[in-house]
């Protein structure tokens, strides 16, 4: 069995409506394009904020995947 190696990058997903979906939007649109994603790690969230009400979540996101073939 031959060793594994991953990459990680990392995303910003944005939301109107959440941190958690913030996040899942980075991971599922990274997946169309990424096989063998691994692990999501959230690093930090903020919000955006116009004329004092908040307009989007933004979650910043350590994505791992496998990296060559096995």
């Amino acid at each position: 069995m031959a060793d594994s190696i991953y990459k990680i990058i990392e995303l910003v997903g944005t939301s109107p409506t959440s941190w958690e979906e913030a996040a899942k939007n980075a991971v599922e649109l990274a997946g169309q394009s990424l096989r063998d994603l691994r692990i999501a790690e959230i690093g930090q969230m903020d919000m955006k904020v116009e004329n004092g009400k908040v307009t989007a979540y933004r979650t910043r996101v350590k994505l791992s995947f496998k990296y060559g073939s096995d």
